[in-house]
C-alpha cells in the first residue's frame, strides 16, 4: 500500500465520511522525519504568505469554499506551519521540482533538492515513474465542523507529500488489509508487481525511506 514521509507520510489518509479515514494504496511519498537542513532563522522570510485553498465536505463528497488567502508572512498561524519540517502552506515557500520527462511540480523548498535528486537517479536507473503530484493546499483531514467540512490541512498543503503514479496507486476506503473488500475511490487500481505500482521492497519506496520518508502503504488504518 502507499505513501511516504519525511516526518510521516499521511496525505495518503483522507476521510471519506465522518470518522472514517481513507487509505491511499501504492501512492506516494510524504513528510520529513529527519530534521530539516535549513532552519527558519537561517532562511530569508518573504513579506507575504499566499495560497489557494478549499475545504473537503464529507456530506457532499466534494471540495467547497475555494478561496485565495493572502496575509503578511509575519502573521503565520500555527496551523499554517508543519511543526516537523518548518514548511508552510505559503506559495512563497515552495519550489518547482523539474525532472524530465515528468511534468514539473512544487514542493517545500526545504525538501525539493533531495527529492529532485532522488527522482532523477531513479528515472535514470529505469524505474517506472510517470507522474508525481506535490504541493496543493486544502483542508481534507481532521475533525468535521457543523457544516460537514474537514478542519485540518493535508500534508500536501505544506509541500511535504508527493504522490507517485496515482493512476496506478489509487485511493481506497474500507481497506485495513488490501483485498477484494477494498473500495477504489480515486485514481487507478493498485496491482502489486505491475510496473509503476509501489511496493514495500521496491526501489522507489526504499530510496525515499532512506531519505527519511514514510510510505503511506505502511500506515495502519482504513
Amino acid at each position: 500500500m502507499p505513501d511516504i514521509s519525511l516526518p510521516v507520510l499521511r496525505s495518503a489518509l483522507r476521510p471519506p465520511g465522518r470518522g472514517r479515514p481513507l487509505l491511499r494504496i501504492g501512492c506516494a511519498i510524504a513528510l520529513l522525519l529527519a530534521a530539516p537542513s535549513v532552519t527558519r532563522a537561517q532562511a530569508a522570510e518573504p513579506e507575504t504568505c499566499t495560497y489557494s485553498t478549499y475545504r473537503w465536505n464529507v456530506d457532499l463528497r466534494r471540495s467547497v469554499d475555494h478561496r485565495i488567502v493572502r496575509h503578511p508572512y509575519s502573521a503565520l498561524r500555527d496551523e499554517e506551519i508543519d511543526p516537523a519540517t518548518g514548511c508552510t502552506v505559503c506559495e512563497e515557500d515552495q519550489r518547482v521540482v523539474d525532472v524530465p520527462p515528468l511534468q514539473p511540480f512544487r514542493l517545500c523548498a526545504r525538501l525539493a533538492d533531495r527529492v529532485e535528486k532522488a527522482l532523477a537517479e531513479l528515472i535514470d536507473a529505469g524505474e517506472p515513474i510517470h507522474t508525481v503530484q506535490g504541493y496543493r493546499v486544502g483542508r481534507s483531514r481532521g475533525d468535521v465542523d457543523e457544516h460537514g467540512n474537514r478542519t485540518r490541512f493535508s500534508n500536501h498543503s505544506y509541500g511535504i507529500a508527493i504522490d507517485i503514479n496515482p493512476d496506478q496507486n489509487g485511493l481506497y476506503t474500507d481497506c485495513v488489509r488490501f483485498g477484494p473488500g477494498c473500495r477504489l475511490l480515486r485514481g487507478g487500481p493498485w496491482r502489486p508487481g505491475q510496473p509503476g505500482s509501489l511496493t514495500p521492497d521496491g526501489a522507489i519506496v526504499l530510496t525515499f525511506k532512506a531519505l527519511g520518508f514514510r510510505w503511506g502503504g505502511e500506515i495502519a488504518g482504513r
